[in-house]
């Protein structure tokens, strides 16, 4: 999953939530130099995407795509999931995704000097251009498509994928609703866990 599922299957501990975002920027046993609360979000963060990986529904999305993208496909679909949650963010949550994503970007700044590296300089250019709050829009998801095709130097084609998604978009949407329930059961679940191991 990508970054605005992550975070909204983090429950309401604020520290828990940021280290969920900021898992992937994390390498090796250096989470342990980190606050508890983080330790279990970075957790958290490893057992979503074990989940999501071996996921059948997943797994047929990412075939949709494999022909094209080859070993891209994973995050191409985690990118297209994260359009569909923000685009039915109202089913998902009572608060509004704005408000939401806005207090969220408080506490990012509010604990900066935490972050990873790789998240403090990610962090002002992520607010600045409201990446969260885009995803709702195939604009926005093709933005980010496009910035993810410069990191790999061209090679990954990513900002082609928008064509297979409005291709297949309402098979990806029935997919993606399906998938979301059975992992934010799961994710629930594991949550509690990881709290009761940190004792949080």
């Amino acid at each position: 999953m990508n970054f605005l599922a992550h975070i909204y299957l983090s429950g309401g501990n604020e520290l828990l939530t940021i280290g969920n975002f900021v898992a992937d920027g994390v390498r090796g046993n250096k989470y342990t130099s980190y606050p508890i609360e983080i330790q279990a979000g970075i957790q958290l963060h490893q057992e979503i995407d074990t989940f999501t990986d071996a996921h059948p529904l997943f797994r047929r999305c990412t075939k949709r795509l494999h022909k094209g993208y080859g070993h891209y496909s994973g995050v191409i679909v985690d990118i297209f999931f994260d359009h569909f949650l923000a685009k039915n963010w109202n089913v998902y949550s009572d608060i509004p995704l704005k408000d939401y994503i806005n207090d969220f970007y408080a506490s990012l700044n509010n604990h900066l000097e935490i972050l990873p590296p790789r998240f403090k300089n990610l962090t002002p250019i992520m607010i600045e251009g409201n990446w969260l709050l885009s995803y709702a829009e195939l604009d926005g998801i093709q933005l980010v498509l496009n910035g993810m095709n410069t990191r790999t130097k061209g090679l990954s084609k990513m900002n082609e994928a928008t064509k297979e998604l409005k291709l297949h978009y309402n098979a990806f949407e029935k997919d993606f609703s399906q998938f979301f329930e059975e992992l934010k059961t799961f994710s629930t679940k594991k949550r509690l866990e990881i709290e009761k191991k940190f004792d949080l």
